[in-house]
C-alpha cells in the first residue's frame, strides 16, 4: 500500500480522485493549499505526492522547488496547463511526472505505480557502479562525486543508472524513454533534454562544457570518464 498526499484545491477533482485512488488500495490524505501540502510532507513523509499548479495561496511550481530543496520525495504534477513551455518547467523544476487533465484515476494510478516501481531497490542488488569518480549503487538507490553524496529525484537516479551501466557506449533518447520512463511507444525528447539538463548541473558540468556527459547530435548521449575519447 503506497501512501499519497494529494495537493489538490478543487473539491470536484479531489474528492473523486480520492476516493478512485483508495479503491485501488492507496493510503491517501488531502490537502487543499501549498504550505499546507509543505508541511504535510515534511511531518508525514509519504511515499508520493500528486500536486496541483493552480493553489490559492501559492503556485504549485514554487511548492516544488522549495520541496527539492529538502526533500526527494516522488511528485507527480497533476495539472490543466498542457503548453510544452510548461511541462519543461515542471520537470526540469524536479517533477517525477506530469500528467494533464482531464485523466482518469486509472491512468494516473499506472503513472503512480510506474514511479514507485523505479524507486524500490531489490533486498540484494547488483554491485555498484564506478564510472571515473562518479558512483552509482542501484541497490542503496545512492548516487556520488568524489565522494560528496549526489541529491537526485528517483527519475535522476534511474537515468544516471541507466548511463553509468552503459559507460562509453551512445544510448539513444528512444532507449532512454523505453527503458527509463517505461514509454515503449516512444514519448518527448524534450523530457529526456529537460532531465539531462538537470542532472548536468548537478554533476557540475554543463552541455557546452561536459565531463561526464557528452551528446553525440542526432544519436544520444553517452556517459563516460571525463577526458576519454577526447
Amino acid at each position: 500500500m503506497a501512501r499519497l498526499l494529494l495537493i489538490e484545491d478543487d473539491p470536484a477533482i479531489r474528492t473523486p480522485l480520492l476516493r478512485a485512488l483508495r479503491e485501488r488500495g492507496h493510503a491517501v490524505a488531502a490537502v487543499q493549499t501549498a504550505m499546507t501540502g509543505l508541511q504535510r510532507v515534511l511531518d508525514d513523509r509519504p511515499d508520493l505526492v500528486v500536486l496541483d499548479l493552480g493553489l490559492p495561496d501559492l503556485d504549485g511550481l514554487e511548492l516544488l522547488r522549495m520541496l527539492r530543496a529538502v526533500n526527494t520525495t516522488p511528485v507527480i504534477i497533476a495539472t490543466a496547463r498542457d503548453e510544452e513551455s510548461e511541462i519543461i518547467r515542471g520537470l526540469d523544476a524536479g517533477a517525477d511526472d506530469y500528467v494533464v487533465k482531464p485523466f482518469t484515476a486509472a491512468q494516473l494510478d499506472a503513472r503512480i505505480r510506474a514511479v514507485l516501481r523505479r524507486g524500490v531497490g531489490p533486498a540484494s542488488g547488483p554491485a555498484p557502479l564506478t564510472v571515473g569518480e562518479l558512483r552509482v549503487d542501484p541497490g542503496a538507490r545512492q548516487a556520488s562525486l568524489s565522494g560528496v553524496p549526489l541529491e537526485l529525484t528517483p527519475r535522476e537516479f534511474d537515468l544516471l543508472h541507466h548511463l553509468a551501466s552503459r559507460a562509453g557506449r551512445v544510448v539513444s533518447k528512444r532507449e532512454l524513454l523505453t527503458e527509463v520512463w517505461q514509454l515503449p511507444y516512444g514519448g518527448a525528447d524534450k523530457t529526456v533534454d529537460v532531465h539531462l539538463s538537470w542532472l548536468r548541473r548537478k554533476l557540475g558540468e554543463t552541455a557546452q562544457q561536459p565531463r561526464y556527459l557528452h551528446t553525440v547530435r542526432g544519436v544520444g548521449v553517452r556517459l563516460d570518464v571525463p577526458g576519454a575519447g577526447s
